[in-house]
């Protein structure tokens, strides 16, 4: 029997705008201040993720002896003009309103539609090893979820608080490598208590 394929998907922490509910897609600012006392539950050598500082200080927080490697492909999604900005000063935008209504196929003016985000990362997921530690952003662990669950949930629809992480399992490499559901998807603690 083949050996089963898994990944690990993380959020990074949190930052101040995500605190403070803006689009901070491709805005590189650090995570806030944090105690993290307990030892990190998942194990890695190697942590993959985002080239942005948020989630190199973050696999810096759970893996501190890792060696990370960074790739752009990571990020979270462009939002172009509205970076910096949170829904109250864009409600009543019409390219804002245009994006909402269909992220797939729009784009924020000078940001990335959806369906672009998709093709890098599900390009990059290909190429992750087994038992692979990926540390990223909302967008790109929603993009992963939706694409490789047996359900069939929206985007939006997934809960992916900062510092959540998931465990995603297939049979075996070859069921990932071509793009198979998942034969199970599970949200997983981080540390010993649970907590973030």
């Amino acid at each position: 029997m083949a050996d089963r394929f898994v990944l690990f998907l993380i959020r990074h922490l949190p930052t101040q705008g995500n605190q403070e509910r803006k689009y901070i897609g491709w805005t590189d600012e650090p995570i806030l201040e944090t105690a993290i006392e307990q030892q990190c539950l998942i194990t890695a050598s190697t942590v993959f993720g985002s080239d942005l500082i948020r989630t190199r200080q973050s696999a810096a927080v759970y893996f501190p002896d890792a060696t990370f490697i960074a790739d752009s492909r990571w990020r979270e999604c462009h939002f172009g003009i509205f970076e910096g900005k949170t829904y109250a000063d864009l409600e009543k935008d019409e390219d804002y309103r245009s994006w909402i209504e269909d992220p797939e196929r729009n784009r924020p003016p000078k940001g990335e539609s959806l369906a672009q985000v998709k093709k890098r990362v599900l390009s990059v997921v290909k190429e992750m090893p087994n038992y692979a530690v990926i540390l990223t952003h909302g967008g790109p662990i929603r993009v992963l979820l939706t694409a490789f669950s047996q359900e069939n949930k929206a985007f939006w629809s997934w809960d992916v608080p900062h510092g959540a992480a998931y465990r995603l399992e297939w049979d075996n490499a070859t069921a990932f490598k071509e793009g198979r559901a998942c034969t199970s998807i599970s949200a997983v603690p981080i540390t010993a208590n649970g907590l973030t």
